[in-house]
């Protein structure tokens, strides 16, 4: 004789019974109680329907949220993505300011990559800001000095002062760059 389960049992089992989450011989347990019990049969029925729903709804909203999003993504925002970086460095005119300004209001991506943006703007900026003042001592004026004291004594090689501005540049950088990940 196969073991019995109380309608309360199949009741607390029927949402992993669904879900296809019960053992084998559990399983066959509960479809025998299933297959002689008509009152959990019919709540099997209801919660395949209510899951059925469920699954429905969600791939409706689902797939809207796609077209929603998708719907962003067009060929007014790649124009955007071409010229933020020009936007940001005051590099258009004002004609194209003020058409990237209104794509960025119209269009909540491009709003939030501008917004990005000028966050990462102000952490590089506060960051050099911060590596400068945090500096003992200001290295591009001494090797300004040193460069303007060479050309004063005609000792100065233009390759070697061209290489000095490069390394003062590139210093510069790599302390800001650096500092960026300290904070």
């Amino acid at each position: 004789m196969q073991q019995q389960l109380t309608c309360e049992q199949v009741s607390a089992l029927l949402t992993y019974y669904v879900e296809n989450k019960l053992n084998e011989p559990l399983k066959k347990y509960l479809e025998y109680h299933l297959s002689i019990c008509p009152e959990c049969s019919e709540k099997l029925k209801k919660l395949k329907k209510l899951v059925n729903n469920y699954n429905e709804i969600s791939k409706r909203i689902n797939s809207d949220d796609e077209i929603e999003e998708n719907s962003y993504f067009n060929k007014q925002y790649e124009d955007f993505k071409l010229n933020l970086s020009a936007y940001i460095d005051n590099e258009l005119t004002d004609e194209e300011n003020i058409r990237i300004k209104k794509i960025a209001i119209s269009n909540p991506i491009a709003r939030k990559d501008l917004e990005d943006i000028y966050t990462f703007k102000r952490l590089l900026h506060s960051s050099f800001d911060k590596t400068k003042n945090d500096s003992k001592e200001d290295y591009s004026k001494n090797i300004l000095n040193d460069i303007y004291s060479l050309h004063q004594n005609n000792k100065l090689d233009p390759f070697y002062m061209i290489m000095t501005i490069f390394s003062v540049i590139i210093a510069a950088i790599i302390l800001g760059v650096i500092n960026i990940f300290v904070l």
